[in-house]
């Protein structure tokens, strides 16, 4: 009797360790893949559709069989627009979540944020909306605009196509807009125009009280000069500044915005009727015809359940990110962090305009760049485009202590800011 009790806790036991086992076991048969987004604060209008896009990618590549025959297996935490809470985050998703990946952050900030412990802890990062550049790590692949794939051809088409002749350069206040006006303020001095002729306003995150603001850019485009405004304002001050615009009847006419953080997800929140003809700069629109991307909107709209989720420039810039990170995985055949940093260069994938796009040595990605006209319904018409893809260029040739640098990951160089003068590499960054 004794001994058959025994024997029965033994099995009983064997069981239990059977399963504990098995349940470690097919845990160490997922890759984890962090999304690491602000689904709370001032970002959160923003960055939510990001994770939300993350995972339909997730879904899909589990629906095609996964990746190296393992599940993918979707990690996600929220910074909560908190710059230092990014950083804490990273760390939790790589060292105790043991992720292979992370996408995520939006403002250059919070990459900043962050930027430290990729590089410490060897992990990847890809990172999907346009910054300001003037940075290229081994750890960071850069699948949003760079200033040349956006902001230098907005101010183009201003310049040459609508005449422009004064400007506002308005932003939030953090590290992108400022290093972004640095780089079109000096751009535009080399083109001619004079320091008068340039307005600079900054305002904090989450800014709602734009009446003076607004006030003074009429008054600066009451000087016989065309005049138009190139927006870096971020998240959601850009309501109340597009509204204000409007209760002020600053039309497209008389001096035209240009945006680069305002996209369709952006406008679906407001009343887009005074705004039309205003214009924003990205290398993605949902309005693009391109059968992949009525596949990618109709893929979109089914997975969140809701036939009026627009797409955006950012959701592309992942899904582009999400199947570079997937084509060097299989390349590698691991997605060991140094093994995949080798694989993905020269990597190409199709974008949704219809075409490729490629991973350069310098962790920048080749995009075409459109120019999209504010309509009615919160989409946006092209109004003009680069006849061919442009590749994202990480120092700024417009400032004197970038315009000698270049970045290349590959052996022998290996360097994010090599110095053509000096033939010297600087390190990872330079700040």
């Amino acid at each position: 009797m004794l001994k058959s009790t025994i024997k029965r806790s033994m099995i009983a036991a064997g069981i239990t360790a059977s399963m504990l086992f098995t349940t470690a076991a097919a845990a160490e048969e997922t890759i984890k893949v962090g999304i690491l987004h602000s689904l709370s604060g001032t970002m959160a209008i923003s960055e939510t559709t990001l994770k939300d896009t993350m995972l339909m990618l997730i879904d899909e590549q589990n629906k095609k069989g996964g990746l190296l025959g393992k599940k993918l297996e979707a990690v996600v935490v929220d910074p909560a627009s908190n710059w230092p809470l990014f950083a804490e985050k990273a760390r939790e998703l790589v060292q105790k979540e043991k992720v292979d990946a992370v996408f995520g952050c939006w403002t250059s900030v919070s990459r900043k944020s962050v930027l430290p412990v990729f590089e410490e802890l060897n992990s990847l990062l890809f990172y999907p909306v346009q910054y300001e550049g003037e940075e290229s790590s081994k750890n960071v692949f850069y699948t949003g605009a760079a200033p040349n794939q956006q902001a230098i051809p907005a101010v183009d088409y201003l310049m040459n196509d609508l005449g422009v002749k004064r400007w506002v350069l308005a932003g939030t206040d953090y590290v992108y807009p400022r290093t972004t006006n640095k780089i079109l303020e000096a751009y535009l001095k080399a083109k001619g125009v004079a320091a008068e002729d340039i307005m600079i306003n900054y305002t904090p995150f989450g800014h709602s009280d734009w009446q003076t603001i607004v006030a003074d850019i009429k008054k600066f485009g009451a000087a016989g000069k065309k005049t138009a405004v190139v927006s870096t304002i971020n998240g959601d001050a850009n309501v109340p500044f597009y509204k204000e615009l409007g209760n002020q009847g600053v039309s497209a006419e008389e001096i035209p915005v240009i945006a680069f953080s305002v996209g369709e997800e952006e406008l679906s929140g407001i009343d887009t009727k005074p705004l039309v003809g205003h214009l924003a700069a990205w290398n993605y629109f949902m309005s693009v015809d391109a059968e992949v991307n009525d596949s990618f909107i109709e893929a979109w709209q089914a997975f969140t359940k809701d036939d009026k989720r627009v797409s955006n420039d950012p959701m592309e810039a992942h899904y582009i990110g999400f199947n570079m990170w997937v084509e060097a995985v299989k390349k590698a055949g691991t997605t060991e962090a140094g093994a995949v940093q080798d694989a993905i260069i020269g990597v190409t994938v199709p974008n949704l305009s219809g075409g490729f796009s490629a991973m350069m040595p310098n962790h920048h990605v080749t995009k075409p760049v459109l120019i999209g006209e504010i309509q009615d319904d919160g989409q946006f018409e092209i109004v003009w485009e680069t006849s061919g893809l442009v590749a994202g260029d990480a120092w700024s040739d417009y400032l004197e202590g970038s315009k000698d640098i270049i970045s290349d990951w590959r052996a022998p160089l290996s360097c994010g800011n090599y110095n053509v003068k000096t033939a010297k590499c600087s390190g990872q960054n330079m700040e």
